[in-house]
This record gives C-alpha cells, sequence and structure tokens, in this order.
C-alpha cells in the first residue's frame, strides 16, 4: 500500500470489500455499534496436500490495526458511492462516526513461523462487531498469501536438504506487493536470500543476484561476457551457462576461472536454467574438479519447486544451491489459502458471558468451532508436537487429556502425560500493540525449529499422515448441541 504516490499507510482502511462497510453501517444503525465479537481465522485444508502449514503474517497485525483510519480522503470517496438503486451508499451520520474511527479490538495469534493445522484458529480477533467486520478483509489479505508462501517455501527449502534457497520470484509475483509479500514470507519460510532489491531494504533480508542472459548475448562471445563480469563483480562472480551451449559455457567458465585465480580472485559459481539440470549439473561438476576447481558451486533454476529438486537429488545431481522463482512466487500449484474469517462468540457491550455461536452450513464440512477458542499443542518427551487441542472459555477444561477428533466425534485421541504449551499469544490489547515488534529473523528460526520437530511422517511429501486436531470433549458437546438446537 505505499509503493506509490498515490496511495499511504492509511489506505489500509480502504483496502477492504465493500460488503465490510455496508454491514458496518448496518450494525451503527442498527444499535450494535459496540456489541463485542470474536472471531477467528482459520483455514480447511492444508495447502499443497501437505500435512502442516506454516503460519505467516501475523507480525504486520499490530501495523494494520494502528494505521486503521479513515482520513478526509477516504470518507470523501465513501460519500461519492451510490447506491445500485440510487442515492449515496453511506449515510452521513455513518460518515461522521468513521471520521473519529479508531480500532478498539484485541489479537492473539498464532506465531509467525509457527506449525498451523486445519480448523483450529490462526488469528483470533475480540472487540466491538464493527471493528471486527472492518478488519476481515484487510486482515485476510495478510495472512492468507503469506501463509501460502511460507508454507510453499518450507517445503522447498525441506527438499533441498540444507542447500541454500534463493527467491527469485518476484518478476512473476502478484504485483509489487504481492513480489513484497513472497520476499518476506518465503524468508521466513526458510529461504537464504532474495533476488527483490526493495525487500532487502525494507525488511533487511539478504539479497542476491549476478547476471542474465542479456549480458552474455550483450557482448561478441561469451567468454569475452564472462571475463568482463569477473572483472566487474570478483567478489560476487558466478556465470550463467546455458545462453548457448552448456558444454561449451562449461569450457569458457573453466578459461576465466584459472584466468581469475592468477589474480587471487575465485569463481564462486555457474548457474544453468535450462536442459537435463541432473546430467549437466553431472557434467559440470566432473569438468571443474577434473580442472582443479572443486571450489566453484553449481546453482540451479529453471521452474523449480519442492518435487523437482527432489527429483534431482535422487538423480544424484551435485547440486549446492537453488534459485525458485515463478512456482514459489505463484505458490503452484494452489494460488489461495482459502482461510476464512468466522463469529464464534457474542456479548452486549463488554458485560456479561459470551453466547458461543456457529454457522451450520448446509455442508458439514463447513459447520465452524462456537467459543473463544484457544489452542494448546502437546508434546512427546523430545518435544516433538503430537497433536493440537482446542479449548473454550465458557466449558471446563481443566485437566483435559481426552479430545474428539474435529470432524469425527467418533475418533478421540488419548494425551494423558504430555506436555502442552498454549499457542495463541497476544498482540494488541484494546487496538494498542503489545510489546516490541518481532524480528523477522526470529520467526525464520522458530519456522526452521518448528519443522526440524514435526515427525517425518507429517512432512513427507506422499500421503503424508493426517495431523491430530480436535476438540475438548465439554466443547465437542457444546458444538453437538448447539447444532442440535439450530436443527430444532
Amino acid at each position: 500500500m505505499a509503493l506509490t504516490d498515490k496511495t499511504k499507510p492509511t489506505d489500509v482502511a480502504l483496502n477492504t470489500d465493500l460488503y465490510e462497510l455496508t454491514m458496518a453501517q448496518g450494525f451503527w444503525e442498527s444499535g450494535l455499534a459496540d456489541e463485542e465479537g470474536c472471531f477467528n481465522v482459520f483455514f480447511r485444508d492444508n495447502p499443497f496436500g501437505s500435512g502442516y502449514a506454516i503460519a505467516c503474517g501475523m507480525g504486520q497485525i499490530a501495523d494494520l490495526i494502528e494505521n486503521f483510519r479513515f482520513d478526509a480522503e477516504a470518507i470523501d470517496y465513501l460519500a461519492s458511492i451510490q447506491a445500485p438503486g440510487g442515492g449515496p451508499m453511506f449515510k452521513k451520520g455513518f460518515l461522521d462516526y468513521l471520521r473519529d474511527f479508531r480500532m478498539r479490538v484485541s489479537v492473539s495469534a498464532i506465531p509467525e513461523g509457527e506449525l498451523v493445522f486445519p480448523r483450529e484458529p490462526m488469528v483470533r480477533v475480540i472487540g466491538p462487531v464493527i471493528d471486527c467486520q472492518l478488519l476481515e478483509t484487510a486482515l485476510l489479505n495478510l495472512v492468507n498469501f503469506q501463509t501460502l508462501v511460507a508454507t510453499k517455501t518450507a517445503r522447498v527449502v525441506f527438499a533441498a536438504e540444507g542447500h541454500p534457497v534463493s527467491d527469485f520470484g518476484l518478476r512473476r509475483a502478484q504485483g509489487p506487493d504481492g513480489g513484497l509479500a513472497v520476499a518476506r514470507a518465503s524468508f521466513i519460510g526458510g529461504a537464504t536470500n532474495t533476488s527483490n532489491v526493495l525487500a532487502g531494504r525494507i525488511y533487511g533480508i539478504p539479497v542476491f543476484g549476478t547476471h542474465a542472459h542479456s549480458w552474455v548475448m550483450a557482448f561478441p562471445t561469451e567468454v569475452e561476457a564472462f571475463r568482463a563480469f569477473a572483472e566487474s563483480s570478483p567478489k560476487n562472480c558466478v556465470f550463467l551457462l546455458d545462453t548457448y551451449d552448456v558444454h561449451q559455457g562449461i569450457k569458457n567458465a573453466i578459461t576465466v576461472a584459472k584466468e581469475m585465480e592468477e589474480r587471487g580472485e575465485r569463481l564462486a559459481a555457474i548457474r544453468i536454467d535450462s536442459g537435463a539440470l541432473a546430467k549437466l549439473a553431472k557434467e559440470t561438476r566432473t569438468a571443474f574438479d577434473e580442472a582443479g576447481l572443486p571450489y566453484v558451486k553449481i546453482s540451479v533454476s529453471n521452474d523449480l519447486d519442492e518435487y523437482t529438486i527432489q527429483s534431482l537429488f535422487a538423480q544424484g545431481a551435485p547440486i549446492d544451491s537453488f534459485g525458485v522463482g515463478t512456482k514459489l512466487a505463484t505458490c503452484d500449484p494452489q494460488p489461495s489459502l482459502g482461510g476464512v474469517y468466522k463469529l464464534s462468540a457474542t456479548r452486549a457491550s463488554g458485560e456479561g458471558d459470551w453466547r458461543p455461536v456457529m454457522k451450520l452450513s448446509e455442508q458439514l464440512y463447513k459447520r465452524t468451532i462456537p467459543g473463544i477458542q484457544h489452542i494448546r499443542r502437546y508434546y512427546d518427551e523430545v518435544g516433538c508436537p503430537v497433536g493440537d487441542m482446542i479449548v473454550v472459555d465458557d466449558v471446563s477444561r481443566e485437566g483435559a487429556t481426552r479430545m474428539v477428533d474435529v470432524l469425527d466425534p467418533l475418533t478421540t485421541y488419548d494425551l494423558s502425560g504430555r506436555d502442552y504449551a498454549e499457542m495463541l499469544v497476544t498482540l494488541v490489547e484494546d487496538g494498542h500493540r503489545v510489546g516490541e515488534p518481532e524480528s523477522i529473523l526470529t520467526a525464520k528460526a522458530r519456522c526452521r525449529d518448528a519443522v526440524m520437530h514435526l515427525d517425518l511422517a507429517f512432512r513427507r511429501f506422499l500421503n503424508p499422515q493426517v495431523y491430530p486436531v480436535g476438540l475438548e470433549p465439554g466443547l465437542a458437546d457444546l458444538r453437538q448441541n448447539l447444532a442440535r438446537s439450530a436443527r430444532a
């Protein structure tokens, strides 16, 4: 929202779907401006057929809430919108209400970089129902895409088996803001660096890049192009070998690498961007080793994803690093996480008990979970997660050791004897940030640790085991009773 002179940070209030504003006006006009609600962000299925997802985007929620303002320009624009039936869409009294509007919500979330699983709240928003409703679209916009990118990256990094992965996706990303989101989320998900220079400046992510095919094509010969680049960037020297013919490119790279050695310099790596990557990598490694250049690394790119990388290693390819672009930035083959924002409890202006509510839907699959929800993650004796229990404030949850599967009430899990941790952390209270912003490096380290401790059965790409997510028995009963009452 800040990439052109036409936008500014406070424009986030208009970065929303129109129906959020029409509902807010309806709440205001109905006298429900101070009615309180609890909303949860969750998704129903892990992306990419994975056994897990990586929470991301939460680190920007406090900024979103602090900047959520309707300035004079925003009010003037809203006043200009006409209803389909004629006349202004918004009433003057409501627009006056928005002039002094400030977010009063409290927000808790699963920390960035942490594992998150289907149907559990990765963000919980509590506050006046108008505030919660106005926040919906912008909040989903933050966490949906970044969680998707972080998850994709974690899978790619897992396939790379400890070898560096670079984000090369800016030119294929969904616009400038999408490119920034990809760089940020992929770094948290495990990428080593990014080609996106603006992301490097904004987020402090290491940046990386050398030359393209056009560099080689601009010179009379390939070897002259390599020489010129070695002289221009001796400390950042990587040659792209496949502009014309990789086999000749190998010879030319070796020639210039030897010349660099005579000057006390070293060729860092070569990159291959097309062809039979495994075969060409083997040929390149053999040629450079025989030439006495074993220190030169081999990097590959060209529409890579976790499956391609896994296949390259299965073929014994001696590859040292990967540049992953299109399929990372576009989250191929799944362009959306499908995260939703659903109301789970209400009460009258901060007084009395919460009233749990749930959406039944015509599809059992879309049935929501009622109440003010919390997540307990249980661990085995070596610190590996074994199950997540959703509990709520308004039912007994002390000493709970058994949980009912979130989808199948006939399936239960025994978690007795397991240690657990509360997963939701408070980020915002009454519209104000809690504590100092967390470092992106902290989120990155959390992701690395979380994935490392997840059992391989949940990490494998083919038919991963389903991680147990369930309800505390009292919550399972509450859900069933509410469903029966609503159907009756």
